[in-house]
């Protein structure tokens, strides 16, 4: 007998969250599941007590992870059916999920139950060593705590995220020296983040930049990730970011960077007939 209760702790299952990832087939982007995921709802599944699986759901009712571990003797395609049909009233409401073509596991158990899906990024890992090029190579600085109004104020501007939660995530960016930005005459242009991956996908690093809407299209995107990847490939580390689905002017620039396009992040929307 399966029984679903909330998950009070994240760390109760890191030993399911490590298992889910060595199932992946590439590296799963770190925004989605290192910065939205841990913000969700998680919900624990139990036989006889035992915790064999769990799932996830954000705030506007989408799934962003599900696992069911081999030792489990509940079938996975019943168990997702049932919740994608909101017969859980412990999960309670789920409109749809958001899975990437590297979590092929989940992706299936997604679309068996799919009214629609669209493309909602785009997922990129370098493939070819990059060759640095001095003529167009970028001075990124380090960014520091007290500059972190400055980097709020500017990401506020330029895409217009909330400045609290730009505060908290810049903040550990500054003090995780994982955030750079380009200056000139004293003005930030553009921020480049390489974020380090704590545990799981420990030999890449997750890449991401902001360009001032002022400056997009004179090539400063490309040649910020040109040194982001140089930074990354110097630790050893192999690149990877993603983009939305319609950003082409992003797409076109981490491509020149040598960064491919090789899964993609779904949103599916469940059936409900």
């Amino acid at each position: 007998m399966l029984e679903i209760k909330p998950i009070k702790k994240l760390d109760q299952i890191d030993e399911l969250k490590k298992q889910y990832f060595e199932q992946s087939t590439a590296p799963l982007d770190g925004m989605w599941h290192f910065g939205f995921v841990p913000m969700s709802s998680h919900f624990g599944f139990y036989e006889d007590d035992s915790l064999v699986g769990y799932c996830c759901i954000n705030g506007d009712g989408y799934m962003l992870q599900f696992y069911l571990s081999q030792a489990a003797h509940t079938q996975a395609r019943e168990l997702f059916t049932l919740i994608s049909e909101q017969n859980s009233s412990v999960v309670g409401c789920v409109n749809g999920a958001f899975v990437s073509t590297a979590e092929p596991h989940y992706l299936s158990l997604c679309l068996d139950n799919s009214s629609s899906f669209k493309v909602n990024a785009l997922m990129y890992k370098q493939v070819a060593p990059f060759v640095s090029d001095n003529r167009t190579s970028l001075d990124l600085k380090l960014a520091s705590l007290e500059q972190l109004s400055k980097f709020v104020e500017f990401a506020v501007n330029n895409i217009g995220a909330p400045a609290k939660w730009l505060s908290e995530y810049f903040g550990n960016l500054i003090r995780r020296e994982e955030l750079w930005g380009y200056w000139s005459d004293g003005k930030l242009l553009a921020t480049g983040e390489c974020r380090l991956f704590d545990e799981h996908q420990t030999k890449y690093a997750d890449l991401g930049m902001i360009v001032a809407e002022s400056e997009r299209g004179q090539g400063i995107a490309t040649r910020v990730l040109n040194r982001l990847v140089s930074l990354a490939n110097k630790r050893g580390l192999i690149p990877i970011c993603s983009t939305d689905g319609g950003n082409l002017g992003a797409q076109k620039a981490i491509q020149r960077a040598g960064l491919e396009p090789l899964n993609r992040i779904i949103q599916i929307e469940f059936d409900r007939d």
